[in-house]
């Protein structure tokens, strides 16, 4: 049976598979990234996943997977197949594509970055299925989005786009990795709502699931830290809403997993701050984290098929 590799790299684990070119999941498994060995340690984890994923294929199926398709976190250059900056695993300009096409022999790596990948696999086969022009978010230790037109994710001019992590929404406000001050995603991310409930709660181990569970049981201080998150996200999005005017805005990753408790007050606070724009409907993202690997398998699957037409 003909089929393709499909990766998906993050911080502490790694998600594969290996997908048929009909879009069946023939296998799936997960290990860890061995980042605790160092950023070249993490290179040979994906290298030798790769491998192992070619070798069981070819038992398998009596064939080696055609083409790999993977997704990483950072800044990536889709263009030259580069990891170019990933904090959580120490990379910076890793040939990704380059080495992993090494390993297996010449077989075709499309390289894409994690939060885009995921977004195209909500945007053919989830949440954003049918809706034409989306806006996938999601919310983990960062945020980063996708813009989904049809059945495609825009990259951008440089590969960059979807960054709405990065939109200033309070001028001056809390240091961001990226080197700016008042970043949604110092505000609003998992990581930002773990840090301000561990000091508003006093317990240091404390993170945004503990703030999300304290939420629902009416504690004041979690409600408080909470709002404040939500609001900021809120300016966010209507900032991409004015900008991009996407039908749809599905929101994943971890925070996304308090379901309404995130929901019901992120479509109102959004709502009030909508003027002349449409409103789009917030939905939860469908595909959880899978989206990433599965995204993967699509880019893999249409590298085949671009390079077929040709």
């Amino acid at each position: 049976m003909r089929h393709v590799i499909a990766l998906d790299v993050g911080g502490t684990g790694m998600k594969a598979a290996l997908i048929g070119l009909d879009g069946a999941l023939l296998h799936e498994e997960r290990r860890t990234t061995g980042r605790e060995r160092g950023p070249d340690a993490v290179v040979e984890s994906v290298l030798r996943l790769a491998e192992d994923l070619r070798a069981r294929g070819r038992a398998r199926f009596g064939t080696a997977a055609e083409a790999v398709g993977l997704a990483v976190p950072g800044i990536v250059d889709t263009e030259r197949g580069v990891a170019v900056h990933a904090a959580d695993l120490g990379w910076r300009d890793v040939p990704l594509r380059a080495l992993l096409s090494h390993r297996l022999g010449g077989t075709p790596v499309t390289l894409g970055h994690d939060v885009r990948t995921g977004g195209l696999a909500e945007g053919r086969l989830g949440a954003g299925r049918g809706t034409g022009r989306f806006l996938f978010v999601s919310l983990g230790t960062g945020i980063a989005g996708a813009l989904g037109i049809g059945d495609r994710v825009e990259a951008g001019a440089h590969g960059r786009a979807g960054e709405i992590g990065h939109i200033v929404v309070r001028p001056g406000g809390p240091a961001c990795a990226c080197g700016g001050r008042g970043c949604l995603e110092a505000l609003a991310s998992a990581a930002a709502v773990g840090r301000a409930w561990a000091g508003a709660s006093g317990t240091p181990a404390a993170d945004a699931a503990d703030c999300a569970r304290a939420v629902e049981a009416g504690d004041e201080a979690a409600t408080r830290v909470w709002r404040t998150a939500v609001a900021a996200l809120a300016d966010g999005l209507v900032t991409a809403v004015t900008v991009l005017d996407p039908r749809t805005l599905i929101i994943g990753g971890g925070l996304a997993e308090a379901g309404d408790t995130l929901l019901g007050p992120l479509r109102a606070a959004v709502a009030e701050r909508l003027t002349y724009q449409r409103h789009p409907a917030i939905v939860p993202a469908a595909l959880g984290d899978a989206a990433g690997f599965l995204g993967a398998g699509l880019l893999a699957r249409d590298r085949l098929a671009t390079a077929t037409a040709v």
